[in-house]
């Protein structure tokens, strides 16, 4: 059953124990508003601030207006990218519909797809079976804040890997560092797109759905 805004937030403050002020804080919209609509002084508020309100609780607004609250919220696992291995990307950025993950607390699943690191290049601070939290924010392209920082990525070839992305010998191309001193690196690789990681989660942590 769909509720007013209102009701829905009035519900969620309920179900997750979240301060009114958490909520606001973590969607980024006005806690003032957010205070009217729970004062019952406005039923309502702006469509993009009850999405980032659902969003901020792991939820679509569909859900967040159906009151799917005490459900855990899941992260897609796209496949797998190579830490010294060669993995075929199956990338379900679009799609959403691999396996999946409960998506750990801290972080909303909006946007966001997983990973799981095969092979030792990127160890001691990723091993095999490991997963890794990205979400990009074009189809193509390798963003300026990725320079410099571990990210997945997608090679010319098809290939995933997860490696610290540096700047090349020339504009387009990008040097795949590995932590691993007796792994090798990759040098001047044309990418299609990378992303930095967000989150990682050991493998015996991970809660598979």
């Amino acid at each position: 059953m769909t509720m007013t805004f209102s009701d829905a937030l009035t519900q969620a403050l309920k179900s997750t124990k979240k301060s009114l002020r958490q909520i606001a804080d973590s969607a980024n919209v006005s806690y003032e508003q957010l205070k009217k609509v729970k004062q019952g002084k406005s039923q309502s508020t702006n469509v993009d601030d009850a999405q980032r309100v659902a969003a901020a609780l792991g939820l679509t607004l569909d859900q967040f207006l159906s009151g799917e609250f005490g459900q855990k919220s899941t992260v897609a696992i796209a496949g797998a990218v190579g830490a010294g291995a060669m993995v075929p990307v199956f990338d379900a950025y679009e799609k959403g519909d691999g396996p999946q993950v409960e998506c750990p607390p801290q972080m909303s699943p909006h946007g966001v797809v997983a990973v799981e690191v095969q092979g030792d290049s990127m160890e001691p601070v990723y091993s095999a079976g490991d997963l890794l939290f990205y979400t990009r924010e074009a189809a193509e392209g390798v963003p300026s804040d990725a320079i410099g920082h571990r990210c997945v990525c997608e090679d010319m070839d098809g290939m995933g890997w997860v490696k610290q992305v540096r700047a090349g010998s020339e504009p387009g191309l990008f040097h795949l560092i590995s932590l691993n001193p007796g792994a090798d690196n990759k040098h001047d690789v044309k990418l299609k797109w990378a992303a930095r990681v967000r989150m990682h989660l050991p493998a015996d942590m991970a809660r598979r759905v």
